[in-house]
């Protein structure tokens, strides 16, 4: 009988060799996994752990591998179809825990507060007000790290099925409050204005809406392209359907990179829910308009639209090309 010797090699070896050969490692990953601090406390009363962020890299194949193998060990087999359902549940998983990081971060965030305003200038207050605001830092940072593969993830995820994973104010300085507490003032006004950051995001607006029912892609992407080449640094706002046209341009935002603000229905307004939507995309000041005909909402935009002269495409139903018109 044959004797066969098996090497078995951990993970980070089998990245190394992987990524000497297919890649390199984005900057999103080399900056969510910078260390920051010096040491980290993901709970209040835990020891403080002095170890190192994860390998970028090997976080970044790790992420990419979890998705893309579910689809590699299902194609072909009749479970094919089923690929993607638990892929899109992968990139949710991230999505959830990034959720949570960030809850714990707000509770933290609430506790240095509380200490701030009780603040007496003692050691003992000092020293928890510290730790109060190691946590929330380390909780940051955590987020930051799983909402990097989150979205590394979601790119996995719609390069295998072709759709989208769908100032402070000044501290006044009084003898009462020491560095720590001047620190942490510091800390909490910046991660206020971080996160406002990432809810607005800076650039020309780009509205879109479209019906539910529409089959020549082509027809949007090209005119999206062909927007984005005029306006790089576009904005993409949509009524956030998640099918038909809004669900084309959603899919096109995730693959060009380009930002997306996603209108959804606010149905404590019933009927006008729709209307009061088109209000919100206007009131962006939108520097152009892509409106496909749907429904009765999409007249009403196009409308808008033309009223307060936004520069705009329209398309009807019958523009649509044929497969042989549209290759």
């Amino acid at each position: 009988m044959t004797k066969v010797n098996r090497t078995i090699r951990d993970f980070s070896e089998i990245a190394d060799l992987i990524a000497a050969e297919t890649m390199t490692t984005s900057d999103s990953f080399s900056s969510a996994f910078e260390a920051g601090l010096d040491t980290s406390r993901i709970g209040m009363g835990e020891e403080e752990l002095t170890s190192d962020m994860p390998d970028a890299t090997e976080a970044q194949l790790a992420t990419e591998m979890l998705v893309r193998t579910m689809f590699d060990v299902l194609r072909d087999t009749r479970m094919e179809s089923i690929a993607g359902r638990l892929a899109w549940g992968i990139v949710h998983s991230f999505h959830k825990v990034a959720e949570q990081l960030d809850g714990e971060a707000d509770k933290a965030t609430l506790k240095i507060k509380e200490l701030i305003r009780s603040a007496d200038g003692s050691e003992v207050m000092m020293a928890e007000l510290e730790e109060a605001q190691l946590l929330c830092q380390s909780l940051d940072e955590a987020r930051e790290a799983v909402a990097c593969m989150r979205d590394h993830a979601a790119d996995t995820y719609l390069a295998e099925t072709g759709q989208p994973w769908s100032s402070p104010r000044g501290s006044l300085v009084s003898s009462k409050r020491t560095a720590s507490v001047i620190a942490a003032q510091d800390f909490l006004a910046a991660r206020r204005q971080r996160r406002a950051d990432a809810h607005s995001p800076q650039g020309p607006v780009v509205i879109f809406s479209g019906g539910q029912v529409w089959e020549d892609h082509a027809l949007i992407t090209e005119r999206l392209d062909a927007v984005k080449a005029r306006i790089p640094a576009m904005v993409l706002a949509t009524t956030a359907q998640d099918k038909g046209c809004d669900a084309i341009a959603a899919a096109w935002a995730a693959r060009t990179g380009t930002m997306l603000i996603a209108f959804t229905l606010d149905r404590r307004l019933g009927k006008r829910a729709g209307f009061a939507r088109n209000e919100q995309l206007l009131a962006l000041r939108p520097v152009e308009a892509i409106v496909c005909e749907g429904s009765g909402l999409q007249s009403h935009l196009a409308r808008e639209v033309r009223a307060k002269g936004v520069p705009a495409h329209f398309f009807a139903l019958k523009d649509q090309r044929t497969g042989r018109e549209a290759a």
